[in-house]
């Protein structure tokens, strides 16, 4: 879960999943005189919308801190070797749906433990070191298999390269719009296109008022295009104990969140 406090004392909470299917709604719409659209289009789209549905193992199990009373957000989950059967059954699952798309999800998991391989100047946001040896036993039993599955599928490298860092860049913009309220930030380098000489550039994004967020430069294929979120909203942080978060996350409604993103004309 990506949990968000708010000024009011309260919380959005936003499923993985809900995170996932937005970092999808942005890809199938990137493109456009200045930026190409992604290539193969379904596969990578498909791997942007369900890279992080290993979380839909947690999602009907809401963890929670007993002793803060605070819930656990996505960063902080208990059990490592749970994470990783559940990040391993997400690859395994879109590797049997699509395997283009399987490759990329994988690529994603383990990129994470190696600072986005070096794809993404900013934000710095990976997951750090982590000294259990499952972790890298992980990282590296699934690193084999994708250069097995890009000699399998005869996939160009660079093109894979490419949709991998995409999809950096996508995950980022996730969580731009899920951790916080989007203020204004930029993410570096964003590439515009495929093939050795592509053009990569920084791309900023800021908040101009009544749900709408500026691109600098703009990436989309519609010059406005509407996004949504689905979340929910808890009047409190806090809670005497699991049960009652539990039953408090499960009555409140479902709710969207909504923005707009245009061309930032400065």
């Amino acid at each position: 879960m990506i949990i968000r406090k708010e000024a009011n004392g309260g919380l959005t909470i936003i499923p993985q999943t809900a995170h996932s299917l937005f970092v999808g709604q942005m890809a199938a719409h990137w493109g456009n005189r200045d930026f190409e659209t992604p290539q193969p289009f379904e596969s990578v789209v498909r791997a942007a919308a369900y890279h992080d549905y290993g979380h839909l193992n947690w999602e009907p199990d809401l963890p929670f801190n007993a002793v803060t009373g605070e819930p656990l957000e996505f960063r902080k989950l208990p059990d490592i070797d749970r994470q990783l059967r559940a990040y391993q059954g997400c690859i395994e699952w879109m590797n049997e749906i699509d395997p283009y798309s399987g490759l990329l999800v994988s690529m994603h998991q383990t990129g994470l433990r190696r600072k986005r391989y070096g794809h993404i100047v900013h934000p710095v946001d990976f997951i750090p070191a982590d000294p259990h040896p499952p972790v890298e036993q992980f990282i590296l039993y699934n690193e084999e298999r994708q250069d097995h599955a890009r000699q399998l599928l005869k996939a160009d490298a660079d093109a894979v390269w490419t949709n991998y860092h995409l999809l950096q860049v996508w995950d980022l913009l996730g969580l731009y719009f899920t951790c916080q309220e989007p203020g204004n930030d930029y993410i570096d380098p964003v590439p515009m296109g495929y093939g050795k000489n592509r053009t990569r550039t920084a791309m900023s994004m800021r908040a101009i008022g009544n749900g709408k967020i500026g691109f600098d430069p703009y990436p989309f294929d519609r010059p406005s295009l509407k996004v949504q979120i689905a979340c929910k909203r808890l009047p409190q942080s806090s809670f005497p104990d699991q049960a009652s978060y539990r039953r408090a996350y499960f009555q409140a409604p479902n709710e969207l969140l909504e923005y707009e993103l245009v061309e930032l004309r400065c």
